[in-house]
């Protein structure tokens, strides 16, 4: 079984975004996805070539692979302005070295049609880079596990699928949604995956704990997804912590239960 297990730069938020990628790689991650640091994300629509060129040599001299870009959509600019500024958000990703591209969808119902439309220009463009766009649940368009499956259906095309994140199931429910009972039906459409956990206390939701501490059952989330075939990648997103040291201990703890599990299978 051939499992990446990377980390999102999100725990590590505060920190630039090099010395981010040093701690995960020596909690024993392989891969990093790219989200902002210092209040910053070092990718976007807009980088120069020096800055994706930056980013790159930092995640490579962690020894990271950079292979997943958080982005975002600009629906707020028009159809056709928001799909030329996503594909140089696509031209961006591919130039980092970036295999997938993680998008949140939008909360907007008057902006539904055109993120449709969107996505369905774009992954054209993305499938000739090489970058593959997944949506994760996110709430809006994107809030229950039937949303991102239309979602799928609607946009279809080969370089569009679903970032499966079981934490945000819970989340953008406020625990109406289990993701164990909806994984099996979604499995087949993900190609990529968070480890993201989440509790519900008198209503209110908080995915700021590690893995394993919340409501999401990650061994049969995960069991789901690999019977269904899906082998990686897994992107650990959140851990509980405030200082430093506590989020690296985290996220290493966290690297070391999602490998048990995986051996387990």
């Amino acid at each position: 079984m051939n499992n990446v297990i990377g980390c999102t730069t999100r725990p590590l938020h505060k920190l630039s975004f090099a010395a981010a990628c040093k701690h995960i790689a020596d909690a024993g991650y392989t891969d990093v996805a790219v989200f902002a640091n210092e209040g910053k994300a070092p990718v976007r629509s807009d980088s120069t070539g020096e800055e994706i060129a930056a980013t790159r040599q930092a995640a490579e001299d962690a020894g990271l692979k950079p292979s997943m870009l958080l982005g975002r959509t600009q629906l707020n600019l028009g159809l056709d302005a928001a799909v030329e500024d996503y594909c140089k958000l696509i031209d961006n990703a591919a130039e980092l070295g970036a295999v997938w591209l993680l998008d949140c969808g939008t909360s907007k119902e008057e902006h539904f049609d055109d993120y449709f439309e969107l996505m369905r220009q774009a992954a054209v463009h993305a499938g000739r880079k090489g970058v593959v766009i997944t949506l994760k649940p996110h709430g809006g368009i994107s809030l229950t596990s039937k949303d991102i499956l239309k979602a799928k259906e609607r946009v279809n095309q080969e370089a569009f699928g679903i970032c499966y994140d079981p934490g945000n199931i819970i989340h953008y429910s406020k625990g109406e949604e289990r993701p164990e009972d909806s994984v099996e039906e979604v499995a087949p459409a993900v190609y990529t995956a968070i480890i993201k956990d989440c509790v519900v206390v008198d209503g209110k939701p908080n995915v700021q704990i590690t893995p394993g501490e919340g409501l999401v059952d990650f061994e049969k989330v995960i069991g789901a997804l690999v019977k269904s075939g899906f082998s990686g990648p897994f992107y650990v997103e959140c851990v509980r912590g405030d200082k430093t040291e506590e989020i690296i201990k985290n996220i290493r703890a966290t690297h070391q239960f999602v490998s048990d599990i995986l051996a387990g299978l």
